[in-house]
């Protein structure tokens, strides 16, 4: 739902015939340079409300169950990040620069019309995102209210749907329609909520730490066990498309950096915010949940391990009115003091939840989705239409198992947004040498009109190298490994590298007017 004053003010700024531009929109307008006032912390506190998610607490043991020790999973996402990170602040700079998101970026390298490719791809990418998060969200509610209402478990017997019991389905109906209201009161409800949000989480998570190492004792036997790799091969099999899923993790947002450093003050506010923010949460968050897990395997010695690596099953662990396996009595022998604990729970669990999903899987779609019919399609509703897609998705089915979430998911889409990353980055940096016509990004007759098809070109040879990999990774192809196997788990730096140098050479080639259609 976009601002009437800020669109007032963009066109302000821009030439008449801009306002009855089909191409333009009050939520796709640049933002007027008085607009521009997101700060340092503004960006640090982004990330930091983003990163603190319960799918970047499940990395680590994701990694672990697949063989690494603690260091080495920390390391794969440690360096994972600070490769995503070149990325996102190349792509952040036109935004900050020219006050534009995502979708209206991408008209430079794809055209007017061929940016709905992109915009469409991105949004798909974000509406499975948006569901996951959902799914977690539910799924914490319901555990919460089992270990306070425990006849909740039992609300409509067997029956399910769509693989959900009644309770799950209850939830998750219930935690999606508290996004889609935060959803319905727009950009500045984004940054306020990622504002205060950040420090609380921060909090309760440092909290739930101290607390479990206290209360066990000592950190645990996790940090002690050693790798199950003896051999270099072995583990490099593992560790490739493990660092390709830790790049694709935030791969989503390295595209659509601009729809939030359009609001920044300048360059330097957000270089700096989002190089504090990014790489330092996800790492820190994820040796949280190491030792977090490692201390709840001394604490909970009766419960399988494997489980404890969702921290919506310890915490539920710790506020049960019911002795875990091994254990005489309750962990927190007070009923007053488990309700406050499990009330703290929830409150830290929904808000790290929300706060990631609204600016990390929603923002981004509800543009992109605004951009196949400007004229038709707000903020509001393309939101919308991301959190309907988010239940169709079916997303408790992408988190089944650590091989589905890491090598089929975040592996999978990688390969479709690496190529993107690539194309957008040569034509802004190389091609046009960050000089972009503003205007004409809104004209359907101006220099970037209709469809470049040297992008489409080498975005569809960007991808294709990469989908035999992933039928394979799918099970749809079988047989023995082949070389498109062996690509398939660099998947998004073979994308990047190949769609960038094809749209590079071709656009030198034929030039860039020739090249539109």
């Amino acid at each position: 739902m976009h601002d009437p004053d800020l669109t007032r003010d963009a066109l302000a700024e821009l030439p008449p015939d801009i306002a009855g531009s089909p191409l333009f929109n009050g939520d796709l307008a640049p933002v007027p340079r008085s607009r521009r006032t997101w700060t340092t912390y503004n960006f640090a506190a982004l990330w930091i409300s983003m990163a603190h998610c319960i799918p970047t607490y499940l990395l680590a043991g994701g990694l672990v169950s697949q063989g690494m020790n603690w260091w080495q999973a920390l390391l794969t996402i440690g360096l994972g990040n600070l490769i995503v990170l070149i990325p996102i602040l190349l792509n952040a700079h036109p935004g900050t620069k020219y006050g534009i998101p995502f979708p209206v970026l991408a008209r430079s390298s794809f055209g007017t019309a061929g940016a709905n490719v992109p915009a469409v791809l991105r949004a798909i990418v974000a509406c499975g995102w948006f569901g996951i998060q959902t799914s977690i969200g539910g799924e914490a509610v319901r555990t919460f209210l089992v270990t306070a209402w425990p006849d909740f478990a039992s609300v409509g017997g067997d029956a399910t749907v769509l693989g959900l019991t009644i309770p799950s389905l209850i939830t998750f109906m219930a935690f999606w329609l508290v996004n889609i209201a935060i959803i319905l009161y727009g950009m500045n409800a984004v940054r306020v909520f990622e504002n205060w949000s950040a420090p609380i989480i921060m909090a309760l998570a440092l909290w739930l730490l101290a607390w479990i190492v206290m209360r066990a004792g000592g950190v645990g036997p996790l940090l002690d066990r050693p790798s199950s790799f003896t051999e270099t091969g072995a583990f490099w099999k593992v560790f490739v498309p493990s660092l390709t899923g830790m790049i694709g993790f935030w791969a989503t947002l390295s595209l659509n950096i601009p729809d939030f450093t359009r609001f920044g003050k300048g360059q330097r506010e957000q270089i700096l915010g989002q190089t504090l923010g990014l790489p330092t949460t996800m790492v820190a968050f994820s040796a949280m949940a190491v030792i977090i897990t490692s201390a709840a395997e001394l604490l909970l010695k009766g419960v399988d391990p494997k489980t404890l690596w969702d921290p919506v099953v310890v915490l539920a662990q710790i506020t049960s009115s019911t002795p875990p396996a091994g254990l005489e009595e309750p962990i927190i022998a007070s009923s007053a003091m488990r309700v406050l604990v499990a009330v703290l729970a929830l409150v830290g669990v929904a808000v790290a939840t929300i706060s990631t999903n609204i600016a990390a899987n929603v923002v981004s779609p509800a543009n992109d989705f605004a951009h196949l019919a400007p004229r038709l399609i707000s903020f509001r509703t393309g939101g919308v239409i991301t959190g309907i897609l988010g239940i169709a998705i079916m997303p408790w089915k992408l988190l089944a198992s650590a091989d589905t979430y890491i090598f089929e998911w975040l592996v999978g889409y990688s390969a479709l947004l690496g190529p993107i990353a690539g194309i957008m980055i040569a034509d802004y940096w190389i091609v046009r040498k960050r000089e972009l016509d503003v205007p004409d990004l809104y004209r359907t007759d101006g220099r970037y009109a209709g469809i470049n098809w040297v992008a489409m070109t080498a975005l569809v040879l960007g991808i294709a190298p990469n989908v035999p990999g992933f039928l394979g990774a799918v099970k749809v192809l079988k047989g023995d490994p082949t070389l498109w196997d062996a690509i398939y788990p660099y998947a998004w730096f073979t994308g990047f590298l190949l769609a960038g140098t094809l749209f590079l050479t071709l656009t030198y080639a034929f030039g860039t007017r020739s090249a539109r259609l």
